[in-house]
């Protein structure tokens, strides 16, 4: 008898952490479309941004896909620079560098983000005309080629990863 008590609380001790695990909720899967949507809002038309911002204004409404949407802005650039509103320009960068990453597939994508984040600030620049225009575009030509040539920089992407 003292066999079979043993045997019965080494089943019962095997068996309840797998009946607590079998109970609980199970971890939500990702939906599949991931890719595609991260993808869709990574481009460098108008109505990309335009679905990105929208998407980032309800971000609760697409948890399910578990975008990182942390932002530190233009990072260490002024996200104003002369009053030119850059900040929603350097947050879509930030957001595709970041889930890029997340999903091994930055370097694939990195040149299209960096065009991306230029056509974000031309479009800024095309509310202004003559020299503040011309401004506007060299300020905004600045920053594309900072985030392409060092665009793998911690101090330029805000991650501690260089890669």
């Amino acid at each position: 008898m003292p066999r079979r008590f043993a045997r019965s609380l080494l089943a019962a001790g095997i068996a309840a952490p797998l009946l607590l695990m079998a109970s609980g909720q199970a971890e939500a899967a990702v939906p599949t479309d991931k890719a595609a949507v991260l993808s869709s809002w990574t481009q460098t038309s108008v109505s990309s941004y335009d679905a990105w911002n929208a998407a980032r204004q309800n971000q609760a409404a697409w948890s399910a896909y578990q975008f990182d949407w942390s932002t530190d802005y233009c990072t260490t650039s002024p996200d104003n620079p002369f009053g030119f509103p850059f900040k929603n320009a350097c947050a879509r960068h930030d957001f595709g560098y970041r889930n890029y990453k997340a999903a091994g597939t930055f370097s694939a994508n990195k040149d299209r983000l960096d065009s991306a984040f230029y056509a974000d600030l031309k479009r800024v620049c095309a509310g202004y005309s003559g020299a503040t225009a011309t401004s506007c575009n060299a300020t905004a030509w600045t920053y594309y080629q900072a985030v392409s040539i060092f665009g793998l920089s911690p101090a330029v992407d805000g991650t501690a990863d260089a890669r």
